[in-house]
């Protein structure tokens, strides 16, 4: 007998799954549980079907499918902070379904199946059997190879070989039971299995009977489908993750000639058509045949197979069993399935030949028989959430265990541009989820830059000291923010002049900038900087405008029409001289050299959002201290955060400007985020346009106004507005959640967001908790200490 072992895996982007000395390596899945639609549970369908239709006549292809308990390893979490050390503590060990799937291709000697059920390996053989085996097995193996490749050129399955360390702990865990630290016996009888610790039981679906009226790729999932939309699952996905005990599921396929059973179907008919007249009940018969014969002669991909699934399963108590059946029982029935529940020897056979190269010993009397591409209808095609190597750690849908999920995507494999946007209606955590985002950011040395309306962030920032620096506008005030400083002539290079060419541009409200214009602001300001050697502000600038009116055209040899002196002297006055505006350059003196060598900068401009005048000017003034500062090592990573972005968008300039972020960003190594309670408040222009096309992380809270817009403008799939429907919220019991819809790309699941006490209080933002724990932290000036002491005293009240 020969057999080829495969472990399959949904499609791997960066490495492949393998043992090594040191374990597993993690590698990144696309299939995740809840990620799929009809449509893709369809092509998976027909993938399996064009890889396996040309195996040769004889092969047994058997999938195996193993969910074990484990509790979750939280080694590859970081732990080096505060809130990062506190994750990993409330997570590790959490209990968890951990699945893996293998994928055999079986040659049975003279392509035979053995009805005898149990065979000595070690039996005498024939001489010469090694020389007839060669020539089938080579062609087998090109057959295995050719389906192999298939797919593994899909978009969605990759699979590898098994290396022998591989297969003997494979063959080692199933025998052993599963008990970990000792070997151990098998012990058969009337009752259960018993290895060591464990009780094994089987049920199975093992002939054309168990089967109602249809099987098919996909059906809706009751646990989020409602009124109004489907959520699809794989017809036998309850038998999979959603059981919830430790069990293996075999889904043996035997490759038929659909040609020997052609001729087995007409001799049928032929023996139903002459006792037709012998009783009603034979020409009912007859046609059905005649019906299944029809089906196989009208398509020429059709492939008959014979097929047996079961499902073993395993517990330390036997008692608990019984309720593992019922729950097997209830899945099945769902879907008008009867299954076979073996006993004794029967089970013991089973049990025995589910290990994949003794599939062969399976009888006819162990199997059903269907057309190939019924029998892929029962194929498991997802698995568990999978982590990145790296990135923002969020939570499964199933256990809370945490995911860590790539949404940088160094390599641009995925994504084109790294700007993301956060949708969600007011309370429903739009600050909690920037927060956790850009926390995590922030400690893989991911430089931050918040503007922001509303205070979200200053807790989060006291956790680090000494690398950060919170800057808020006060009436009246300044930031200390001086565009036209410099240190030495050196600094006036090409491109800073280049910038404050568009600050003054922007502060003049230009509406039609021609190039020409641009070149004689440029040459103004050179002629100020070589005259003018020290003292440099927009003041200092203005009175030297002022006092060479006159003369500063023929001076600087531009053209009247490309800068209008006395214009610019009006409109400048609101901002130097006792003007308005005049407060927020009263300076000579930069004081941007506070924030170069810190890591996370807050805006806090919440006095002045809703001064259109004072929000533009403090957004120009921002950009230009990060052009100088933030953005002169490209090689570091940054994301500049608009939160509180809808009451910016109030005034039509402020949207232009940050159109700027967006176009620059693409030189940077960096991102962009916005935060908006619904996608309408971006109004619908070429501006908003440009900003949606160039965000390609979408992030959503739950709706109860519905997705809709967010759906059209963002041109999300059908299958994307499904899990947009599906999100539900757990804010009640132990375990609180929140679920969150992401999109990377093409890439769509919805995730959950659990979080430790710490972290939750780190995140707050109001309420009377954030009141009591800002309290602490005035009293100790030490936001770690003021944490932990609240949730001492939490703990105390309960």
């Amino acid at each position: 007998m020969t057999f080829i072992f495969l472990p399959i895996f949904p499609k791997v982007k960066l490495a492949l799954f393998s043992r090594t000395r040191d374990g597993i390596k993690p590698f990144r899945w696309s299939l995740f549980i809840y990620s799929l639609s009809e449509t893709n549970f369809e092509e998976l369908h027909g993938m399996w079907f064009q890889a396996f239709k040309s195996l040769p006549v004889g092969a047994i292809i058997h999938k195996q499918d193993r969910y074990q308990k484990k509790g979750y390893d939280a080694r590859n979490l970081p732990r080096d902070t505060f809130l990062a050390k506190a994750t990993h503590d409330y997570f590790v060990g959490r209990e968890h379904l951990d699945h893996q799937s293998y994928l055999f291709f079986v040659l049975p000697l003279d392509k035979a199946i053995n009805a005898t059920k149990y065979v000595n390996p070690f039996r005498k053989v024939e001489n010469g059997l090694h020389r007839k085996l060669d020539v089938q097995v080579a062609e087998f193996i090109t057959s295995v190879n050719d389906a192999v490749s298939y797919v593994n050129n899909s978009k969605s399955v990759s699979m590898v070989p098994m290396e022998p360390e591989a297969i003997l702990e494979h063959t080692q865990d199933y025998f052993n039971g599963y008990n970990q630290g000792f070997d151990t016996d098998i012990q058969f009888g009337k009752g259960p299995i018993e290895i060591g610790d464990h009780y094994f039981d089987v049920m199975a679906m093992n002939n054309e009977g168990c089967f109602g009226e249809t099987v098919q790729s996909s059906v809706p999932n009751g646990k989020f489908s409602s009124d109004g939309f489907n959520f699809h699952k794989g017809f036998l996905d309850g038998l999979g993750l959603e059981l919830g005990e430790n069990h293996i599921i075999n889904q043996i396929l035997f490759l038929d000639d659909t040609h020997q059973w052609r001729k087995q179907l007409d001799k049928k008919i032929e023996e139903l058509s002459k006792s037709s007249n012998f009783g009603s009940q034979n020409k009912v018969v007859r046609n059905k045949v005649q019906h299944i014969l029809d089906r196989i002669n009208g398509d020429d991909t059709a492939r008959i197979v014979r097929g047996h699934v079961n499902i073993v399963f395993w517990h330390t108590e036997v008692g608990v069993l019984k309720r593992i059946v019922s729950g097997i029982k209830a899945q099945l029935k769902e879907l008008d399935i009867r299954p076979y529940h073996p006993n004794g020897e029967e089970r013991k056979h089973y049990f025995l030949n589910s290990y994949p190269s003794h599939a062969s010993n399976l009888s006819n009397e162990d199997l059903f028989v269907m057309d190939l591409k019924a029998a892929l209808c029962l194929y498991i095609n997802n698995t568990n959430y999978r982590s990145d190597e790296t990135g923002i750690v969020f939570n499964d849908r199933q256990y809370n265990i945490p995911v860590v999920k790539d949404i940088w995507d160094k390599g641009k494999r995925r994504i084109k541009a790294r700007n993301f946007a956060i949708f969600a209606p007011t309370g429903e955590g739009k600050s909690f989820l920037a927060n956790n985002i850009l926390r995590q950011y922030f400690e893989a040395d991911v430089r931050l830059v918040i503007i922001d309306l509303g205070g979200s962030y200053a807790k989060f920032a006291q956790l680090y000291p000494d690398d950060h620096i919170i800057l808020r506008y006060e009436q009246g005030k300044n930031l200390g923010i001086n565009p036209f400083y410099i240190s030495e002539q050196s600094d006036l290079n090409p491109e800073r002049l280049e910038d404050l060419a568009l600050f003054l541009l922007e502060l003049l409200a230009e509406s039609h900038v021609t190039k020409s214009k641009e070149v004689a602001l440029k040459k103004v300001l050179l002629h100020y900087y070589n005259k003018i050697m020290e003292g440099h502000s927009l003041a200092s600038l203005y009175q030297f405008v002022d006092r060479n009116k006159d003369t500063l055209i023929e001076d600087t040899r531009v053209q009247e029409s490309d800068f209008n002196v006395y214009g610019f002297l009006h409109i400048l006055s609101e901002y130097v001289d006792g003007g308005l505006y005049s407060f927020l350059f009263h300076m000579a003196e930069d004081q941007t050299y506070k924030i170069e060598d810190k890591r996370l900068i807050v805006f806090e401009l919440d006095e002045v959002r809703d001064n259109r005048e004072i929000l533009s000017v403090m957004l120009k003034l921002i950009k230009s201290a990060i052009q100088r500062t933030i953005w002169r090592n490209r090689s570091e990573r940054g994301i500049i955060l608009f939160d509180e972005f809808a009451k910016q968008l109030k005034f039509p300039n402020v949207l232009e400007s940050v159109e700027f972020y967006y176009q620059a960003i693409r030189k940077q190594n960096g991102a962009i985020g916005i935060i908006l309670q619904s996608i309408n408040q971006l109004p619908e222009n070429a501006t908003s346009a440009s900003i949606l096309e160039n965000t390609q992380v979408i992030y959503s809270l739950r709706n109860e106004k519905g997705y809709h817009e967010l759906v059209r403008r963002l041109h999300l799939s059908n299958h994307d507005l499904n899990q947009l429907k599906s999100l539900r919220n757990n804010l009640t019991g132990v375990r609180k959640y929140t679920e969150i819809f992401i999109k990377i790309g093409k890439e769509s699941n919805v995730f959950r967001l659990e979080v430790p006490p710490e972290v939750y209080a780190a995140y707050l933002t109001d309420g009377m908790e954030h009141g009591q724990i800002m309290e602490l932290f005035a009293q100790f000036g030490d936001m770690e200490r003021a944490i932990t002491e609240f949730i001492n005293q939490q703990k105390k009240m309960i």
